[in-house]
């Protein structure tokens, strides 16, 4: 728990608020299974004490989320699974698909359920997986500086794993996104709806937190009867089946790129990425 954490920490900064932050700032907080684990802990922390009404999602250091660790192995060992997923040893497509749907989509869509609000609270880039941590958050406060992109379609799939890129952007923007990889802007990112707030740096903490002390002040029940009146608006529209539609895909493309490449993805992708960042 807590004491152990090595890339996630818990704040209490101001009454009924509790914020969880990325510490892993030397790796831009580019997240690892063991981070991922961490971060769901802490959610569940947080969630389950009576005195926390808001969670806030921080990050140290310059930016917000790099993705992916690409270097780090995706070893379940050390993972007690939270899903209904197993088999992650399995041989081919099997097992790696096994640790995705847990690892990746099932965490991320557990945290978009939390009956707590939630508020990320976003600064630099946000990149593929980074988006993941941010998406499932209900409210998302960011400073003028920040971008958003999800550029692995140069690696041969369709995006990042918790495709909720239509309902983010729109779907225009959403192709333009993924078709062209460039990083929206903070300003488009309010104009689509992709984030609530933007403000300077210097007041991203303060603007952040003050919107979560005012959100603290309602009663837990009506709260969490609101974000579930949202969402399951959202499941109306077919959020869900979407995601697991786009996952699907996302598979096929990893089978691709295995079969074509030798590995899960598109080796030039690499390259295409860094040139254009």
């Amino acid at each position: 728990m807590a004491d152990t954490w090595e890339h996630v920490r818990i704040e209490h900064p101001a009454e009924r608020v509790a914020r969880i932050v990325l510490a892993r700032p030397e790796a831009a907080n580019a997240q690892n299974y063991q981070m991922l684990s961490e971060l769901n802990e802490a959610f569940d922390v947080a969630s389950r004490d009576g005195d926390v009404r808001v969670i806030v999602l921080a990050a140290d250091g310059k930016h917000f989320s790099a993705g992916h660790d690409l270097r780090a192995e995706p070893d379940m060992s050390d993972i007690d699974p939270i899903g209904t997923w197993c088999c992650f040893d399995a041989e081919g497509a099997e097992g790696y698909m096994a640790k995705e749907a847990e690892m990746y989509l099932g965490l991320c869509w557990r945290w978009r359920n939390l009956p707590k609000p939630t508020i990320a609270q976003v600064q630099g880039k946000v990149i593929a997986g980074g988006l993941m941590l941010m998406w499932p958050m209900d409210l998302v406060v960011c400073s003028e500086e920040a971008t958003f992109s999800d550029p692995v379609v140069a690696f041969g799939v369709n995006g990042h794993e918790y495709f909720t890129h239509t309902y983010e952007a729109g779907a225009r923007l959403a192709k333009e996104m993924l078709f062209t990889g460039r990083a929206i802007t903070a300003d488009e990112a309010l104009r689509c709806g992709m984030v609530n707030t933007v403000v300077p740096l210097d007041e991203l903490e303060s603007t952040t937190l003050a919107m979560a002390v005012r959100i603290a002040q309602r009663p837990m029940i009506g709260l969490t009867l609101a974000k579930q009146s949202v969402n399951n608006s959202l499941d109306a529209m077919g959020m869900y089946t979407s995601i697991q539609s786009a996952f699907g895909l996302h598979h096929v493309g990893h089978n691709h790129n295995a079969r074509v490449h030798g590995m899960l993805v598109d080796p030039a992708g690499a390259k295409v990425i860094r040139d254009e960042a």
